[in-house]
């Protein structure tokens, strides 16, 4: 496939003198979501960036030097996707403060690559008008030419760059096709240019200074020919989009999902844990037999180890999470929660922070920018904890490997552990419902917003994309084990041998820990809890899963055998109404410094992530007390 560039006019490609070249510094990249501008970014730059197959996923600015193009001279930034640079949504405000020089410590830029899903084409060129406005010098990408081919679609890429006065081109982000393009084009971009751009500047257009009309006669008077979609892909849409079968066949997809997860994982787990033991093991053989060993076996190793075992099963369930992310189907199962969460008072652009939230609330509640309305946004935030993330993971699968028997049903197809743990997610998105209609119908009341969801080309998912993404998730696992869990594991296996008698470590229930548990216990007794549980409760509000380790130290299991000895102690420990009350209590309880940092930051007070604290923690204690107390009846 031919790729063309032109302007109107056209400029020649000159030797540009050293100082004027050094005067252009930032390019800005802009488009609207789903256009494939993340992974253009990701070829221009060579940094891994999440790219997903659906609106809203970036939701904040990212740059980096194009080295792609041989430019590490220059800057990229990576901006929101938006429909239109006017200012409802938050995704929207960061772009235009970017273009417009207004965003504290990020360069204004000098020039812009407008980046258009070449399928999409007339209903993406809205938003060219008001990036022209802005007075920069713009290059307009058509991303995904190649579909646009194979399908039967067409354009006049110099008709369009004499429509719109600036130079066009035809690329592909995804096979890299028309990169040379990019870098001739910012080569012959003077800083005179810039200065000419800069001086014709014009109000930011609004959208009722532009025509719908206006983007139909141009993709008409450039020969522009929308493909139309293949008949089996409006034969899935049908199917996967209807009523009745669509969510039949999301719960069907979800419920397959953990089951693999779990039968699956759980080996994976135990095998990794094997070597994570050997490891221990010879390491510790080689250190000296005095206070150095315990230190480095019992106060670092065991309580890391105990939540690294579960890394492959948190990468298996992202992998899924990835292939249908990038497959195209999430953004349709979108369609179908926005059927269920209109009832509730949520939007249905909430779904996409939601669903990224069982990842990390983090980039969750950032991802809530992309929503318009305040209060429906500030909703969305209150209840993503309340969506079951990785860091939860580790204690369901503990508790539920020790207390839960592996029983199979429908022909051994489905497990009751695996039944559990879906359980325990459905637990966390029905709280997060109820949490928002709760919300809605009182403190935030507000209209309800259209949603608006460009449905994007199902594709098969890539190997590269998918192991960048596990790389990627695994690295921040492991970063989070060898920082905060680690440090937390340390701080309580020091606590629980101090202080030293006749230079002899104390008993655990003689120590500062032992003292501080059983000081805590009598509160939750109730909910069937001993104090070493209290212990790790209370560790676990800076990260969730911090609970495991902590166990470990609090138990001082042999590391030779760690998973299963660890839930030995449990089922020695506790009662099964005791053990299911705590997952009960894991589901609801905002244990995440991070999380309540970042809804701080996000709605600028004090108030929400303390409101949010101080609800799910007494909601948490609440549900496993009487979970707790029923269970004990039943059983």
């Amino acid at each position: 496939m031919s790729c063309h560039v032109t302007a109107a006019p056209e400029i020649p490609i000159e030797p540009i003198e050293e100082g004027k070249q050094r005067r252009i510094r930032t390019v800005a990249l802009v488009g609207p979501p789903n256009c494939g501008k993340s992974t253009l970014f990701n070829r221009l730059t060579g940094l891994r960036q999440k790219t997903a197959n659906y609106p809203g996923v970036t939701v904040d600015h990212h740059s980096g030097k194009m080295k792609g193009i041989g430019r590490a001279d220059l800057t990229l930034i990576d901006l929101p996707g938006i429909y239109s640079l006017a200012t409802y949504s938050e995704d929207a405000r960061v772009a235009v403060d970017v273009l417009t020089g207004r965003m504290p410590g990020v360069p204004a830029p000098d020039v812009v690559l407008l980046v258009l899903d070449a399928v999409h084409m007339n209903r993406q060129l809205m938003l060219a008008q008001t990036v022209f406005s802005l007075g920069l010098p713009t290059m307009v990408l058509l991303n995904m030419s190649d579909l646009l081919e194979e399908r039967g679609g067409k354009v006049d890429p110099l008709a369009l760059s004499a429509e719109l006065g600036h130079p066009v081109a035809l690329i592909s982000s995804a096979k890299g096709r028309g990169l040379d393009l990019i870098s001739a084009f910012i080569h012959q971009t003077t800083a005179e240019t810039v200065e000419h751009r800069q001086s014709l500047r014009l109000p930011v257009l609004q959208p009722a200074a532009t025509s719908r009309k206006w983007a139909a006669q141009v993709s008409q008077r450039t020969q522009y020919r929308a493909p139309e979609a293949p008949q089996w892909t409006r034969r899935l849409d049908a199917i996967l989009l209807h009523r009745i079968w669509g969510p039949i066949i999301f719960l069907m997809v979800v419920i397959a999902v953990f089951q693999v997860v779990f039968s699956l994982g759980q080996p994976l787990s135990d095998a990794f844990g094997d070597v994570l033991t050997k490891l221990g093991a010879h390491v510790a053989n080689a250190l000296p037999d005095n206070w150095l060993r315990p230190l480095l076996r019992d106060g670092l190793w065991n309580g890391v180890q105990s939540v690294l075992v579960f890394l492959p099963q948190i990468l298996l369930l992202f992998l899924f999470i990835g292939i249908l992310e990038d497959s195209g189907y999430l953004a349709r199962a979108a369609l179908i929660a926005d059927r269920v969460m209109r009832v509730f008072g949520l939007n249905g652009k909430a779904f996409i922070p939601l669903l990224s939230a069982y990842a990390c609330a983090v980039p969750a509640i950032m991802a809530t920018r992309t929503i318009e309305n305040k209060r429906e946004r500030i909703a969305t935030i209150l209840v993503a904890p309340f969506m079951t993330c990785s860091a939860r993971l580790p204690i369901y699968t503990l508790i539920i490997a020790a207390f839960v028997p592996d029983k199979r049903f429908l022909g051994s197809i489905f497990g009751l552990r695996a039944a559990v743990m879906l359980g325990l997610y459905a637990l966390g998105f029905f709280a997060a419902l109820f949490t928002a209609r709760m919300l809605k119908s009182s403190v935030l009341r507000a209209q309800p917003t259209p949603f608006v969801l460009e449905l994007p080309q199902y594709r098969w998912p890539t190997l590269r994309g998918l192991a960048l993404r596990l790389y990627d998730r695994a690295g921040l696992f492991l970063k989070k084990a060898g920082t905060i869990i680690l440090g937390a594991t340390f701080v309580v296996w020091l606590l629980s041998v101090l202080p030293v008698h006749g230079g002899q470590f104390s008993e655990i229930s003689s120590s500062i820990i032992g003292h501080i548990g059983h000081f805590i216990e009598p509160i939750i007794h109730p909910l069937g809890f001993n104090w070493k549980i209290g212990i790790g409760l209370l560790s676990s509000i800076v990260a969730r899963e911090v609970i495991v380790g902590t166990l470990g130290t609090l138990y001082g299991v042999d590391p030779a055998t760690h998973a299963q000895n660890l839930q030995l102690a449990l089922h020695h420990d506790m009662t099964v109404a005791g053990a299911i009350a705590l997952v009960v209590f894991f589901a609801f309880a905002m244990q995440c410094t991070s999380t309540l940092a970042i809804v701080k930051r996000e709605t600028n007070s004090i108030k929400f992530p303390l409101l949010q604290f101080c609800y799910m923690t007494g909601v948490a204690y609440i549900a496993a007390l009487l979970t707790n107390q029923l269970l004990m009846r039943i059983l």
